[in-house]
């Protein structure tokens, strides 16, 4: 698209700025028309700003929007409005455009107004990040009491049922042996949790994630996914991740797993393993008062028959499964070591594909390409 020429100075500084804003941006005449529109506008509407300035806002969003009710508002008060989760899908913008909105009234040029649009899908994701992480850290807690109060009881158990089943008749040593594998499950169980309690800090280096992914792979066709088609789409330019190797193969073994799993017996199963680098992304970690970019962008992606969509807002809690006789731990497990990270893993699922997509910092002598990709966009508003 055809970036406007800012002119030099105070103006030209300004539209860098608002360029720099990873929301979109957009400026309403007393007309109603688009006077201004930012990068991240020009890409939600489809169009470049000298386009948007030949249209009247109400053209470019639904029929009744609230959004027109809220330039009246803020142009009559003169003071800024919020609003939240908008509905703005349509034909033109696309489905499910579900935004919050900063409405606010420009001083120095009468009638006129701001609007600035937040996507509610990567809000949506962040909150739920947090909310993952938290029941994370309960489980760490019901981690470390059930493994001193229950553990040790359960040793006390099978150990007289052993003791019995040297004793009873042979009809009974099936009882007795019940018993031993029940409580054999429940330690099983416990062990499983106790990794949530796990809070010593862990070797990281700069890894090439692409040989983790390979490694996964490999793991998969040797075993439970050996009747499923892998491809990949990697960025081979990707920088490194600052992780733990272990760590991470854990992590994509268990989404590799449940893809394949999802999927079945299906025929035609397939699971797509991509990376790519998305600049853009930034998410507040707790212990920093700096937030930490996200660019790197890894995918398992399947085409079974989905996710349910009750489920999807609370799937990396713990204890939410889909699977018969699954704990529901492994995709909180996940959440809680790509959390420890710095990233996020979110789950966008329809019927034929579903999207597990972990985003996560990089390598931190790296960085200078992020430092890169800054002065290239400031060169351009020049």
């Amino acid at each position: 698209m055809n970036k406007p020429q800012p002119p030099s100075g105070d103006n030209a500084l300004a539209l860098a700025v608002l360029n720099s804003v990873q929301n979109p941006v957009i400026l309403v005449d007393p007309a109603g028309h688009v006077a201004f529109a930012n990068w991240e506008a020009e890409s939600f509407f489809g169009a470049s700003a000298a386009q948007l300035a030949r249209h009247d806002i109400a053209t470019l969003i639904p029929f009744g929007s609230p959004l027109l009710a809220l330039i009246d508002q803020v142009r009559e008060r003169r003071a800024p409005v919020n609003e939240y989760r908008v509905d703005l899908s349509s034909p033109r913008l696309g489905q499910e455009k579900l935004v919050d909105l900063y409405v606010a009234p420009v001083v120095s040029e009468p009638g006129s107004v701001v609007v600035v649009f937040q996507e509610r899908s990567m809000a949506d994701k962040i909150d739920r990040q947090l909310t993952h992480r938290a029941a994370a850290r309960s489980v760490t807690g019901l981690a470390s009491m059930l493994a001193h109060e229950i553990k040790n009881p359960l040793s006390g158990i099978r150990g007289a049922a052993q003791l019995l089943e040297t004793s009873v008749e042979s009809e009974d040593r099936a009882l007795t042996r019940l018993i031993c594998d029940e409580t054999d499950r429940i330690v099983s169980l416990v062990d499983r949790m106790e990794v949530f309690s796990d809070e010593r800090p862990v070797d990281r280096q700069p890894l090439n994630i692409h040989s983790v992914l390979d490694h996964v792979k490999a793991i998969a066709r040797a075993g439970f996914g050996r009747h499923i088609r892998f491809s990949e789409n990697y960025d081979p330019s990707l920088p490194p991740v600052h992780a733990n190797r272990d760590q991470l193969v854990q992590v994509f073994l268990n989404l590799v797993k449940n893809a394949a799993e999802a999927i079945g017996d299906q025929a035609d199963g397939e699971i797509m393993l991509t990376t790519a680098y998305r600049p853009g992304i930034r998410l507040s970690v707790a212990g920093s008062r700096e937030k930490i970019s996200l660019p790197l962008e890894f995918c398992v992606i399947d085409n079974g028959p989905g996710v349910p969509a009750d489920l999807l807002p609370d799937l990396f809690d713990p204890f939410i499964t889909t699977k018969t006789n699954g704990s529901g731990l492994g995709l909180a497990l996940v959440a809680k070591i790509i959390g420890a990270h710095g990233g996020i893993v979110e789950c966008d699922s329809q019927a034929r594909r579903t999207v597990f997509r972990v985003l996560m910092p990089m390598h931190k002598e790296e960085s200078a390409l992020e430092q890169d990709a800054a002065h290239r966009m400031t060169g351009k508003a020049q």
